[in-house]
């Protein structure tokens, strides 16, 4: 009984245990630097087409983990298009929108209003900076810029305030723009 229970769990083991590991390549950030790479997918049932134009706005709450990080939708933004330079889509089929608002607007503070709140410099201006040389759009809520009394001479010049980020959403999805939360 001991034995066929060892052989058992031994088989058990071998079933449940994958014969190897994928060896992935490493992941690839060829156009937006600051954001998470990309690798390609053989066979994927939905490629990236390069004939397509795709049309996001990006729907930014959350702020970062940690200071020294970016805001989870500028990474989400990037990483795309990281992936579409990887896959040889044409920059200017990427139609991509970051509207920001509530716990993500830390993210907009300049230099100098971000180093003075969090003591490092501040992660995501860069990657904004490259996301706009490559047609994204960035607007910041109004209404919660003044729900929240802040200044916007704090916040970088690569940003427009908008009134409110919800006319803002609505607005980009009845132009046809899918509207991604992060």
């Amino acid at each position: 009984m001991i034995r066929l229970l060892a052989v058992s769990l031994a088989l058990t083991a071998l079933v449940l245990t994958p014969a190897h590991a994928a060896h992935w390549p490493a992941p690839q950030a060829p156009l937006i630097k600051g954001a998470s790479g990309c690798v390609s997918i053989p066979g994927a049932a939905m490629p990236v087409r390069k004939d397509r134009v795709y049309k996001a706005v990006f729907n930014a709450t959350m702020g970062a983990d940690k200071p020294d990080q970016i805001i989870p939708a500028l990474d989400m933004a990037g990483s795309e298009l990281n992936l579409f330079a990887m896959e040889g889509v044409p920059i200017q089929n990427a139609r991509f929108v970051v509207v920001i608002h509530g716990a993500a607007m830390q993210a907009l503070l300049d230099d100098v209003h971000y180093q003075t709140r969090y003591h490092v410099a501040n992660p995501n201006l860069p990657v904004i900076a490259e996301m706009k040389k490559n047609g994204v759009r960035f607007y910041v809520c109004g209404q919660n810029l003044a729900f929240d009394d802040v200044d916007p001479k704090t916040l970088t010049p690569l940003v427009t305030v908008a009134d409110d980020a919800l006319i803002a959403l609505m607005t980009f999805g009845g132009e046809g723009y899918i509207i991604l939360s992060f």
